[in-house]
């Protein structure tokens, strides 16, 4: 991965890595939702709300759509966001490996040089 696709996909993930904007995600995954109404799923206050979709606008996670004095939200990126969720929201297996797992594998894939330790 290059650096700045790195540092991209960074900044993305702490845009994410919030336990309310994670639920503001789930909520406009199912459809496009104005501020008052996302406040009113969650318990936080409406300057709340703004400042974690602010947060999800600058990450290019969310963009709205001005109605009067009302903006309504909606995903930029649909299939990202409910991949993520998805997997998230999923049972998580965790893989464990013995140390011969581990040289065996990086003998296959032709990683198994050695590095003298300074």
């Amino acid at each position: 991965m290059q650096q700045r696709t790195a540092t991209a996909a960074a900044e993305m993930l702490r845009a994410i890595a919030h336990p309310t904007r994670l639920r503001i995600l789930d909520e406009l995954r199912r459809s496009p939702r104005c501020v008052g109404s996302i406040e009113h799923i969650l318990p936080v206050s409406q300057v709340n709300v703004s400042q974690h979709l602010t947060v999800l606008r600058n990450a290019q996670l969310v963009n709205f759509v001005q109605e009067g004095a009302v903006r309504c939200y909606y995903l930029t990126q649909p299939e990202l966001v409910d991949r993520l969720l998805s997997a998230l929201k999923g049972k998580r297996h965790v893989l464990t490996r013995t140390k011969e797992d581990v040289r065996r594998e990086r003998e296959e894939k032709g990683q198994c040089a050695k590095h003298n330790s300074r």
